[in-house]
C-alpha cells in the first residue's frame, strides 16, 4: 500500500494512503490559465506543460476548465474554433479604452479537452505572432496584453458559474492572474476560496511591460498602493515577484527556471513543488500538491 504525507493547518503531518488521495480529489475543479498549448501553437516546452497538464490531471479526476490566449496564428478552421456569443460581448477598460471581449471554444482532438481562448482585435487578431513581433522585439503593449487576457479569463468563469477549487497558471502572460484573484476578484462568490498555483518556465519577455503598467492593473481593489514593493518599469523580474507574491504554491517546471524568482519563492516561504519526471508521478504528486491547499 502506497503511503503519502499530508501537511495539516497546525503543520503537524499525517498518514493518508492512495485510495484516500483519490478520494478526497474527486469532485475537485482545477481551472489551467495557460500561455500556449499544443497543437494550436508551435511545439514548446510551455505548450507541451500547456496541453500535457491538463490531460494528466483529468485523467487523475480532476474536473477540468482551460484557457489561453486566441493568438492570430492560430489556424480557426483547422483548430475547429467558433465564438461563444452568450459569452462574449463584455467591453474591458484597459488604459482608459473600452476593449472588447470575444470568447472562442475548441477541443483538443486526441484529449477532448475544451479550450477556451480569450480574443480581442487590437490585441490579438492584428499581431503576426505572440509576444514578439517580426523582428523578434516584445511587443511594447504585452502588459495591457496580459491584463486584457487574465481579466477576461475572470470575467468568463464568473459567466460559467463555475468555481475552482484550484487556478493553475502556466507561462508568464497570466502572471497578473494571482493579484487579481486575490484583491480585484476576491470577494466574487467563484474566487473567494480558489488556491492559486503558477508554474515558472524558462522563457521570459526581454523588455519592460512600461510606465504604465502599474497604472493600467488598477482595478476595483487592485489599487497601485499594492504594486509599491515593484519597480515601476515592470520587467520579468517584477512580474514573476507579483506572481510569487500572490500565489499559494510554486512549480518549477524544469532546470532553466529564473535562480533568482526561485529564490525568492523560497524566501517568502512559498510552498514549492520540483516537475515530476513521469506521467504517473505527475498525477499523484500535483494531486499531493493541490489538496495541500483546499483540504
Amino acid at each position: 500500500m502506497t503511503i503519502y504525507t499530508k501537511k495539516t493547518l497546525n503543520c503537524q503531518y499525517k498518514f493518508v494512503t492512495l485510495q484516500e488521495v483519490k478520494q478526497n480529489k474527486m469532485g475537485k475543479k482545477v481551472l489551467f490559465i495557460n500561455q500556449e498549448i499544443s497543437p494550436y501553437v508551435p511545439d514548446s516546452e510551455m505548450a507541451m506543460f500547456g496541453a500535457e497538464m491538463p490531460n494528466l490531471m483529468q485523467e487523475a479526476g480532476f474536473e477540468i476548465r482551460t484557457f489561453m490566449p486566441k493568438w492570430a496564428a492560430i489556424n480557426e478552421r483547422r483548430g475547429q474554433l467558433h465564438e461563444v456569443i452568450r459569452l462574449s460581448g463584455m467591453n474591458l477598460i484597459i488604459n482608459d479604452m473600452d476593449h472588447p471581449l470575444i470568447i472562442k471554444v475548441a477541443s483538443i482532438p486526441q484529449t477532448r479537452i475544451q479550450v477556451y481562448f480569450i480574443d480581442n482585435e487590437d490585441y490579438f487578431q492584428k499581431r503576426s505572432a505572440m509576444t514578439k513581433d517580426e523582428l523578434g522585439n516584445d511587443y511594447p503593449d504585452n502588459g495591457e496584453r496580459a491584463i486584457f487576457f487574465a481579466r477576461g479569463v475572470l470575467e468568463t468563469v464568473k459567466k460559467l458559474r463555475w468555481t475552482p477549487d484550484i487556478i493553475h497558471c502556466q507561462g508568464w502572460m497570466s502572471a497578473v492572474i494571482p493579484f487579481y484573484v486575490k484583491t480585484a476578484y476576491h470577494d466574487e462568490p467563484q474566487f473567494t476560496n480558489s488556491k492559486v498555483i503558477t508554474s515558472l518556465f524558462s522563457e521570459q519577455p526581454h523588455d519592460s511591460l512600461g510606465d504604465m503598467f502599474k497604472k493600467c492593473l488598477e482595478f476595483r481593489s487592485a489599487e497601485v498602493s499594492k504594486l509599491e514593493k515593484y519597480g515601476d518599469k515592470f520587467d520579468f523580474m517584477e512580474l514573476g515577484k507579483l506572481a510569487i507574491d500572490y500565489s499559494d504554491g510554486i512549480i518549477e517546471t524544469g532546470d532553466n527556471v529564473n535562480k533568482d524568482l526561485l529564490k525568492y519563492a523560497s524566501e517568502n516561504k512559498k510552498p514549492m513543488l520540483q516537475q515530476p519526471k513521469t506521467a504517473e508521478e505527475v498525477k499523484e504528486k500535483y494531486t499531493e500538491f493541490y489538496n495541500n491547499f483546499i483540504e
